[in-house]
């Protein structure tokens, strides 16, 4: 709140220069009266700054670095480009007529650089700038999570650098085909094949891997070089040379030489440790992402908590399917808006668990349908411009809401009475559906805190 009112003073701050002082005093003080001009334009910027960072954070689920480092992502690439922008402009062409030219051509060329040259900039230092403003204690985390997303190893950059593996293990020995097979807890899974081999597929039948398999450990040290019919077969291994840990195989089919030479050997090994060490890679990333999904369920809704007590403490008693992300809650709405005269999307709706519904099941005769759609239609009225309805700019939203729902007239039909395209209507009609979530959402809290009362 301190925030807030202290950005409200904008206004009054921003008319100082104009207020004390009349036309003869600006024109006889120039200098003073545009330095004060220039100083209150400055602060009023920085006020209005202040003001949207305090309502920034309201109902929000993300952490607060997120919400500061997306204000400050936006301030810089809109506000601070643009008015860098207009001031190199403008002295480009204040320069041009000191020196008698009314328009120089480098004013769109200053233009067109300034604005490169600010979003190179901002790209390249503003994640120095977030870490330095928003993270705190947090660097370190957020830096190795940073890092694990930039040095990711998907499935396709799996497959690529083994195919490249294979390639080469193909060239050194003059072999048909080679492929990688890795053994997890189901059994034997093929990653990558190439050229002529047993496995036609990325999908080997059982008999195949059951065969595969049986030869691997009947009674073999898992770290031999070992032959499978005419395959030659080279094991994959984790963990220490004390305590190999066998995670897959190389298979290498056709070889041109039956006896393999110290070179090839070596290079063989050399290639199957960097296979090893990219399967090895892989497993430990899948573990990571199998925590990372038991951990996003619980710290969802601690987020979502977060944001629906820093404003309202009750609603931290309140029950897990009553805190809805307002991402959902705008694509419910749409969905209940489209079967808004009848249908599963209406009857099935998310919806139908909020307070506002369960209540006005009392003047519905339980209805559930009737309910929600008094309730959608109550949302969709308070969009509503005061006075007589019109077909101006102001009514927009809730025109398209009252002809493509309620009236259920077609896209082309509304776009003609509106006077617009069909991509813009839909690109409004999104807006409005928000606007009718966001008034849900408000109509919620109200209920909440009637009960709560």
């Amino acid at each position: 709140m301190f925030y807030l009112i202290t950005g409200a003073l904008a206004p009054a701050v921003g008319a100082f220069p104009f207020l004390p002082y009349g036309f003869n005093f600006a024109a006889r003080h120039q200098l003073i009266f545009w330095f004060l001009s220039v100083l209150t334009s400055l602060l009023v910027g920085v006020l209005l700054v202040v003001m949207a960072y305090a309502v920034a954070f309201f109902g929000v689920t993300w952490p607060d670095r997120v919400v500061k480092t997306r204000l400050f992502k936006w301030l810089m690439r809109g506000p601070f480009t643009a008015s860098v922008t207009l001031a190199a402009t403008t002295l480009t062409r204040r320069a041009g007529e000191a020196f008698g030219t009314v328009y120089t051509a480098w004013v769109p060329i200053v233009m067109a650089g300034t604005i490169l040259l600010c979003e190179y900039l901002i790209t390249l230092f503003a994640p120095l700038a977030e870490r330095w403003l928003f993270y705190g204690n947090d660097k370190s985390e957020i830096h190795r999570l940073r890092q694990l997303e930039d040095q990711l190893l998907t499935r396709n950059d799996l497959q690529q650098f083994l195919e490249m593996v294979l390639a080469t293990v193909c060239d050194q020995l003059q072999a048909a085909g080679a492929y990688v097979a890795a053994l997890n807890a189901e059994g034997l899974e093929l990653v990558v094949s190439m050229g002529q081999t047993r496995f036609h597929s990325t999908v080997p039948d059982n008999e195949t891997t059951g065969d595969l398999l049986q030869q691997v450990f009947e009674g073999r040290q898992h770290t031999d070089i070992f032959r499978w019919g005419d395959d030659y077969l080279f094991p994959l291994l984790n963990g220490t040379p004390e305590r190999p840990e066998l995670i897959g195989l190389l298979g290498v089919t056709g070889i041109a030489r039956p006896v393999l030479d110290e070179e090839q050997t070596l290079a063989i090994e050399t290639l199957a440790g960097r296979a090893a060490l990219a399967l090895q890679s892989r497993h430990i990333q899948q573990r990571i992402f199998l925590s990372l999904d038991e951990l996003s369920n619980g710290v969802g809704l601690i987020q979502r908590l977060r944001a629906a007590g820093q404003y309202d403490r009750e609603s931290l008693l309140a029950e897990e399917d009553s805190l809805p992300q307002d991402s959902d809650v705008a694509d419910w709405v749409k969905d209940a808006l489209s079967h808004y005269w009848g249908g599963p999307k209406l009857t099935q709706n998310p919806l139908m668990r909020f307070k506002i519904v369960q209540k006005a099941l009392v003047d519905h005769d339980g209805n559930n349908a009737n309910a929600l759609r008094a309730i959608l239609r109550e949302a969709i009225e308070r969009t509503r411009p005061e006075g007589e309805r019109r077909f101006t700019a102001e009514w927009i939203l809730y025109n398209i809401l009252e002809m493509k729902f309620v009236e259920g007239r077609k896209v082309r039909e509304v776009a003609l009475r509106l006077a617009m395209s069909e991509a813009d209507l839909y690109r409004k009609q999104r807006i409005a559906v928000e606007a009718v979530a966001k008034t849900i959402g408000e109509m919620e809290v109200e209920a909440r805190k009637e009960v709560g009362s």
